[in-house]
């Protein structure tokens, strides 16, 4: 167990300036669990590169689907930073930090110092390094301003018009497919790999997702090798080229193949930085007031894109800026539940089984359900689970706890109800 403790003085911490940098879901979240604590610091400053108040990510997926307004997305208004104190920078990007003087420059030309620098500046989407890349018409989707490219594209398109290729084939670039598709639009999503979402699933979960998605209208091509974009004489993006030699027509792209961490600011301060702002399980930088959050930072050489581990990040982080004793950060086992374009989904543990392990399988074509569940000496190392995703938690449970289901290995794939009274039984 690695704990840290602090106790500095009331005096200490009297007129302690905080300066986050970075108002997305991250900072946003460090701020709502900093303004609960009775010890916070006395003065915070967060700073934000978009021009909007913190907003849920997670929900642009709807909100180009036309699912959700706009609003829907907001965390928090302008006017509920002012009224907990907390000052409040939109629209003003971090151009300089010197650490000796614990000072801020923004492009603004604004100045601020700080006591302390929490830098929590995400990800950026991963774009392929291949010709015709900066074409217009190619997108990101990971922001606002992504996202209100997209509906306009959708929206302006006409039956000539109205083709799009979405370069990934997991969650995001599925969401994206999705969400053009019900504005209209003719959509084929490129997947690397021979298989969808082929870091949360199996062949056979795979296959049930890509045969529904294909009923609903998308284009699905695996094993698919981008080679580059052509354009037209006004530097706008019309076709996908496959290393096949396959010229897939293309009126809008979106490139949703993975995340870069944004981690050039830590870089250019001197910060040790890998693929991310590296980091103790303090979060801690190589430099004692500076911490980084988030999917900007890297620990023990992993680096973030799920929101379960940073909110964890986000309560040693804060106790810490708090001045509480706390344990840091350590890697846990997580489960991922999914809901692609209205299907459910429920991972943990391998994907793949090992020659040791013994798979149960249940399947029922019917009800479009599926679970998969992988045993090493009657322990519960790993599950999929397509459709039906009630039992994931429970089946995380027992993982967790290591416990030996022997006993009820035969009623195991029919989840919790029928397994626990046998578990119960054998107590």
């Amino acid at each position: 167990m690695r704990t840290h403790e602090t106790h500095p003085s009331d005096q200490d911490r009297l007129g302690e300036h905080l300066v986050i940098v970075g108002n997305g879901m991250a900072g946003h979240r460090l701020l709502e669990a900093l303004l609960k604590h009775q010890r916070r610091p006395s003065r915070i400053t967060v700073i934000g590169e978009e021009r909007a108040p913190a907003y849920n990510r997670i929900l642009l997926s709807p909100w180009l689907a036309g699912e959700t307004e706009r609003q829907a997305l907001t965390l928090r208004e302008t006017s509920w930073y002012a009224e907990q104190g907390v000052e409040l920078l939109l629209g003003e990007r971090v151009i300089d930090v010197d650490r000796e003087r614990r000072h801020v420059v923004t492009d603004s030309g604004r100045e601020l110092t700080y006591d302390r620098l929490v830098l929590a500046t995400g990800s950026r989407p991963a774009m392929p390094d291949v010709p015709g890349i900066d074409l217009a018409g190619i997108h990101g989707f990971r922001d606002l301003d992504d996202a209100a490219a997209l509906t306009r594209a959708a929206e302006t398109a006409t039956p000539d018009s109205n083709r799009a290729v979405v370069v990934g084939g997991g969650l995001l670039g599925l969401e994206a497919a999705e969400g053009l598709r019900k504005r209209g639009m003719q959509v084929t999503v490129l997947q690397r790999s021979q298989q969808l979402m082929n870091r949360q699933l199996d062949i056979t979960a795979a296959t049930l997702l890509q045969d529904e998605l294909e009923r609903r209208g998308l284009d699905i091509i695996t094993g698919a090798q981008l080679s580059g974009f052509d354009g037209d004489a006004e530097g706008n993006v019309r076709a996908v080229r496959l290393a096949d030699g396959r010229r897939l027509a293309a009126d809008c792209v979106v490139v949703a193949a993975g995340i870069t961490p944004n981690a050039e600011l830590g870089a250019w301060m001197g910060l040790t930085t890998a693929r991310g702002i590296v980091v103790d399980a303090w979060l801690t930088s190589n430099d004692p007031a500076i911490y980084a959050l988030g999917e900007c930072c890297e620990f023990e050489g992993r680096t973030y894109g799920l929101v379960e581990p940073i909110w964890r990040q986000v309560e040693v982080l804060a106790a810490r800026l708090c001045h509480d004793s706390v344990e840091g950060y350590v890697e846990a086992p997580t489960a991922t539940k999914l809901k692609v374009s209205g299907v459910s989904l429920y991972a943990f543990g391998p994907i793949e089984p090992d020659a040791d392990h013994e798979v149960l399988t249940y399947h029922d074509p019917q009800q479009g359900d599926y679970r998969r569940l992988l045993l090493r000496d009657n322990c519960l190392e790993g599950a999929v689970l397509y459709g039906d995703t009630a039992f994931g938690p429970w089946y995380f449970e027992q993982s967790l706890a290591g416990r030996d289901l022997g006993v009820c290995r035969q009623a195991l794939l029919f989840g919790a109800g029928d397994a626990k009274p046998l578990l119960e039984e054998a107590a």
